[in-house]
């Protein structure tokens, strides 16, 4: 049976508490999954919080209050999930307080992420996220290219810049590599929990890494690429639009065995 389990500070909560959340888009989250009782980068985890809700609301909550709401929520599942941590503001959107909102929290927990096998194929759309720096709920775009590039016959959607600069796919960050550096795209997007544990792990491993402008015409068989996300460190790419790219699995293979020697933080 599918896991669906969900609670508001801390709380199992009602149908009407849920009710003036079902569609609201002035919410920020982030999400992670938990092994074992456990999951990596939780201090990342933490900052992309604290960051959001100073951005979005004026102030946070503190780390030590999100630990709790974070360490009950693993307690009362399974020892394997995937746990999303929603931040959220009274009186709601379409609103302006004369005061800093008061936060509540949203935890879910459900079932494992299963990531795709790979290697996609990325179809390259002109787009830009607002406010690319928080993962935040108003994004309906993303699915919305998603869905465009699958009846393409893609299997997702990659976004160009303004300056025609690959930034970041729907829900994933994008990697490439030489052969002997690791190359992210410089351009504005989320910098992902996973995608900031590699970088930290691939230095403590002397990997090198670049931070350059990619664009459609860079991409060729001498370039391999993988998305990134809270699923995997890294599903090799095939393509992205009509540019074919080295075989990723190598590559891939060298983010997974960085992203194991993080520490992962158990709940208990």
């Amino acid at each position: 049976m599918p896991i669906a389990l969900t609670y508001l500070n801390g709380r199992t909560p009602t149908a009407e508490q849920l009710a003036p959340l079902a569609f609201a888009g002035y919410t920020h989250f982030t999400a992670m999954q938990v092994r074992d009782r456990a999951a990596r980068g939780l201090d990342l985890h933490l900052e992309r919080l604290r960051s959001a809700s100073d951005e979005m609301f004026g102030h946070h909550l503190a780390d030590a209050e999100l630990r709790t709401l974070l360490a009950d929520a693993v307690r009362r599942g399974p020892r394997d999930s995937s746990l999303t941590c929603f931040v959220t503001g009274r009186p709601g959107e379409f609103t302006a307080p004369d005061v800093a909102p008061d936060l509540d929290v949203l935890v879910r927990v459900t079932d494992p992420a299963q990531p795709p096998a790979g290697p996609l194929a990325l179809d390259a759309v002109a787009h830009e996220r607002h406010l690319p720096e928080i993962k935040h709920t108003g994004e309906v775009a993303k699915t919305r290219y998603l869905r465009r590039a699958v009846a393409r016959g893609f299997d997702d959607a990659a976004f160009l810049d303004r300056d025609g600069r690959l930034s970041e796919a729907t829900i994933w960050n994008l990697a490439f590599s030489d052969g002997s550096s690791v190359i992210w795209p410089d351009a504005a997007v989320l910098p992902g929990v996973t995608m900031q544990i590699l970088r930290r792990r691939l230095a403590a491993l002397g990997v090198p890494q670049e931070t350059r402008d990619i664009r459609p015409a860079d991409l060729d068989p001498r370039l391999s690429g993988v998305v990134i996300n809270s699923w995997s460190p890294g599903i090799a790419l095939d393509r992205i639009g009509d540019r074919r790219l080295a075989d990723g699995r190598a590559f891939s293979a060298l983010l997974h065995r960085a992203y194991a020697t993080e520490p992962a933080v158990n709940f208990d």
